[in-house]
């Protein structure tokens, strides 16, 4: 049996455990408070902060400024591998080739984009990007801060997870790369649902679906490319998430420690980055 001595430091090291999962958990809580607070409830104040250029809402859809609404994606700057190297995605064309985790390369189809200029003092948390902090996934992985919109998905361990689902308040949170007027998103899109490299990271590919190309501001682009109606696409992977309310009632389960006989992907791979963080 060990010593006192030597229970001591196992003790230590388990309670800086818990801790920083606590820790981690409540930020994460918090985080996710302000993202479903703005996605059931978006006040004039956020909508009128996050104006896209040259496109109003939709008829007969809510205001482009909702997380839960359709895609943005990938933040400018953000280095897709390709089978040249890594090239920044706004440098990207159609006709150029992406690396996918298959082992293909595959030419691109259309690139979607979402512009947003700040017209007040702050940004509207519903535009502002997830930042996934460099090694945050794992020795590795990314090899640089990766910043996502909050329902762009992340290919981990054979699902897709939206990374507004791993928030935990430290390594993986809302955040924005510098002071700027101008956010803008990309989204690649090829002639299947795939998994690319962004920084290293497997995240997916653009989900075409009935008219999901609307909700970028260059929708124009894709109907003349496009004029004939496209096939729905096959998820690359089973997509898993919560989403909305019953995403704050699973993070509560998590801080309970309710979780221990009912983990699924997602707090696996939650758990495992949080103890990173």
């Amino acid at each position: 049996m060990p010593s006192a001595r030597e229970q001591r430091p196992q003790l230590n090291r388990a309670r800086r455990h818990f801790l920083g999962l606590a820790a981690a958990t409540g930020g994460r809580i918090a985080a996710m408070g302000t993202l479903a607070l703005t996605t059931f409830f978006p006040s004039s104040t956020a909508q009128a902060q996050a104006a896209k250029p040259g496109n109003g809402p939709k008829p007969g859809k809510p205001p482009g400024n909702n997380p839960a609404q359709g895609p943005r994606c990938l933040l400018r700057g953000t280095s897709i591998m390709t089978p040249t190297g890594e090239v920044r995605i706004e440098d990207l064309r159609i006709g150029d080739l992406v690396e996918t985790v298959r082992g293909e390369a595959h030419a691109i189809k259309w690139i979607g984009r979402d512009l947003y200029r700040r017209s007040g003092g702050t940004w509207s948390d519903s535009v502002v990007p997830i930042r996934i902090c460099r090694h945050a996934l794992d020795e590795h992985t990314p090899h640089r801060d990766l910043y996502l919109s909050p329902g762009h998905a992340l290919f981990i361990d054979g699902v897709l997870i939206r990374v507004q689902d791993l928030i935990n308040g430290a390594s993986i949170a809302p955040a924005l790369p510098q002071d700027q007027h101008e956010i803008e998103y990309f989204h690649i899109l090829l002639d299947t649902h795939e998994v690319i490299l962004a920084e290293g990271t497997p995240v997916e590919t653009f989900l075409l679906e009935a008219g999901n190309h609307e909700d970028f501001t260059n929708f124009a682009e894709f109907a003349r490319l496009y004029p004939r109606p496209q096939p729905a696409m096959t998820p690359f992977a089973p997509i898993v998430g919560y989403g909305g309310r019953a995403h704050l009632k699973a993070l509560l389960r998590l801080a309970a420690g309710r979780f221990a006989r009912e983990r699924g992907p997602i707090e696996q791979a939650y758990e495992r980055i949080a103890a990173r963080a």
